[in-house]
Order: C-alpha cells, then sequence, then structure tokens
C-alpha cells in the first residue's frame, strides 16, 4: 500500500450540460494546474457531472405519479412527483420515515431517494422547470469510457472512480462512495496475508475505492464548492482492477435487512 496520497481538486470545471466532453473539460483544468497523468494516476468524478453530461435530468412537471407513490409521499412528506422518479431507479423499498425513503437501487445499492438529488440541478436547456437528477444508468460503463477517452486525449489512461454520498447504517453524516470504477482495485483482499506480529488475516476485505471516493469527497465538498473532479497520485496496488458494483454486499450477508 502507498504510503503517501496526494489528492488535487481540480478548478476551473465549468457547468455541465447534457453532452458535454468530460475527458476534454478534466484534460484541460489538468493543463491549468501543471498536472501531467502518470500511470497509476486516479481521476475521482462527483456522479453529478457525470449524470448531467449523460443527460439523467427529470423535470417534475412531466411526472405522473403512479398510486404507490402517491401512497408513500402521504407517508414521507414528499412530493408525489419525486417519489416516482425514486421508485422508478429502485428494487424494493426498505424504510420511510418523514422526509426519507431508504431504497435498495436497481444498480444492487443501498441507498437514501434512489440517490435522486435536488441540490445543484439546473435546467439543462434554460426551460422552466423543477428537476432532479437521476445516477447514470451505468455508472462502471461510464467510469470505464470516461477512462477510455482520457486516454485518447491525455496519452495516459487513469483509473477512474464516480462518486456519491451515501449515509450509513450505524453512523451518523454522509461520507464519499464509489458507484463507478474503471481501471483500479476496488476490493483488496488481505485475508491469509500476516498482521505484524504474524497472525493470518482471517476477515480482513479492504474497500479501496470507498476509501478514496471519501478522501476525494472531503475536498469535493457537499455544498457550493464547485469541484467536482480530483486528481489522486501515488496509488500503488498490486490488486486487480475493479467494478463498483463488486462493493455491494450479497443480500444473504446483509445483516441490515
Amino acid at each position: 500500500m502507498a504510503a503517501r496520497l496526494v489528492f488535487s481538486a481540480l478548478s476551473g470545471i465549468p457547468r455541465i450540460r447534457p453532452g458535454d466532453d468530460l475527458a476534454e473539460v478534466i484534460g484541460q483544468a489538468l493543463e491549468r494546474e501543471h498536472i501531467r497523468l502518470e500511470p497509476d494516476d486516479v481521476i475521482v468524478v462527483t456522479q453529478k457531472i457525470v449524470s448531467k453530461a449523460e443527460g439523467r435530468h427529470v423535470n417534475l412537471s412531466a411526472v405522473t405519479p403512479s398510486p404507490h407513490a402517491l401512497e408513500l409521499a402521504a407517508e414521507t412528506g414528499k412530493d408525489a412527483r419525486l417519489v416516482e422518479v425514486i421508485l422508478q431507479d429502485s428494487r424494493s423499498v426498505l424504510r420511510t420515515r418523514p422526509g426519507l425513503i431508504i431504497v435498495e437501487h436497481r444498480l444492487g445499492f443501498v441507498c437514501a431517494n434512489a440517490g435522486v438529488d435536488h441540490s445543484n440541478v439546473e435546467s439543462p436547456d434554460g426551460s422552466v422547470g423543477e428537476w432532479v437528477l437521476r445516477l447514470p444508468s451505468d455508472p462502471d460503463r461510464s467510469a470505464a469510457d470516461l477512462r477510455q477517452a482520457l486516454e485518447a486525449r491525455c496519452g495516459i489512461a487513469p483509473g477512474v472512480l464516480i462518486t456519491d454520498s451515501h449515509g450509513r447504517a450505524w453512523r451518523l453524516g454522509t461520507v464519499g462512495v464509489a458507484v463507478g470504477a474503471a481501471g483500479l482495485p476496488t476490493l483488496l483482499d488481505l485475508r491469509g496475508q500476516p498482521d505484524l506480529f504474524h497472525y493470518k488475516l482471517q476477515a480482513t476485505v479492504v474497500g479501496l475505492a470507498d476509501e478514496i471516493a471519501a478522501g476525494a469527497s472531503a475536498l469535493m465538498g457537499q455544498a457550493a464548492e464547485g469541484r467536482p473532479v480530483v486528481h489522486l497520485r501515488g496509488l500503488s496496488s498490486d490488486g486487480p482492477p475493479g467494478r463498483a458494483a463488486d462493493l455491494i454486499r450479497p443480500l444473504e450477508e446483509d445483516l441490515f435487512r
């Protein structure tokens, strides 16, 4: 494992619109910061700019709530149109309380409101309406596509992580997690390796991608910081490349459901 990691938030990232070339935007930002990509570098991006580039906007004024959405809206006090969008991206509803719906997203992870977000979402085309943003339809594929595009532009294929902010069942506060990944290990299985006292580890599997996502998220912020892209240097790991989907705990091992 690396003894030193350097996270650098890239400045000057413009507001992203549907169809924008994220590799070009990130490439220009790297040049402004005088950063040349090197092998094992990682580019961490928020799902929000990926979703915006992919046109994952929804205008609530065009949404008709289903009976199930109307029922959940009455239970939670949420806008029934928003609840309908949440349901469309969910496999199942796990828990509710006023102001919150916890679901199993159709991508497999458990999160609040299916990742559907109001904050920092503007109309993609200047039209009037109440807009929300859905997660990318396939974040691992989005990460792989961005990695390939960065290689074509910069000559180096960095690891790419797409992050979102999730809560946790046993702790307060949101934290950055990986929802898409390409070109870097996401899980490090240390079982069978010795600790300092030569005891063989029995259960230690490190969620490396989530650790990186959390570090980058500390720079990205959660409000008006405007820093959706972070460059990471210093990661060194011999583990095979993985996907963010590999981080999802199988249902039969989930003690919270």
